[in-house]
């Protein structure tokens, strides 16, 4: 069986002749619309999913604060991730929803550019700053959240074409 993971340089991109790390050039690549969504989910008592639902949390608005953060991370994604390309956005969506089954919230974040290379770790990061963000803002009530279930739900564009992984 091939290894799908080959360890020549050549076939890595983010390595050099050396295998030393690089950033890649992607300077002969044509910018083209590209987009990804990720997904994330924090889990918590109904309690505590009650109390950020009707507001009552000792820190304020929960959810605002973690949509701007998830927002403001996308944009930082460059300064976070070492090999990261910074990238003009030209949109980043959080959308933050309650969830009782799980009970929680499930997070959402859309992130598009045109550009070289693809939005996927903004994507990411933007969904993780905003669970990490609602587990500050909420954990005088539950130290006991999960952050579960960070994941790249699509991309789309690019030279490696369109992504939909299956269902979980």
């Amino acid at each position: 069986m091939q290894d799908p993971f080959p360890k020549n340089s050549a076939n890595l991109t983010h390595l050099d002749g050396q295998g030393q790390a690089q950033m890649v050039d992607v300077s002969d690549k044509v910018p083209t619309v590209r987009q990804a969504v990720a997904a994330a989910q924090v889990r918590m008592l109904p309690a505590t999913l009650a109390a950020i639902q009707a507001g009552n949390t000792p820190k304020g608005d929960v959810l605002a604060t973690a949509r701007l953060a998830g927002i403001m991370a996308a944009k930082q994604t460059s300064n976070l991730i070492p090999l990261c390309h910074p990238l003009p956005l030209q949109k980043v969506a959080v959308e933050i929803t309650p969830d009782s089954q799980l009970p929680g919230y499930q997070i959402q974040a859309t992130v598009k550019t045109k550009a070289e290379t693809g939005v996927e770790m903004e994507a990411l990061t933007a969904v993780s700053v905003a669970a990490l963000t609602l587990y500050d803002m909420a954990k005088a009530l539950e130290k006991s959240m999960q952050i579960e279930s960070i994941r790249l739900v699509s991309k789309t564009g690019g030279k490696s074409g369109d992504y939909f992984p299956p269902a979980p």
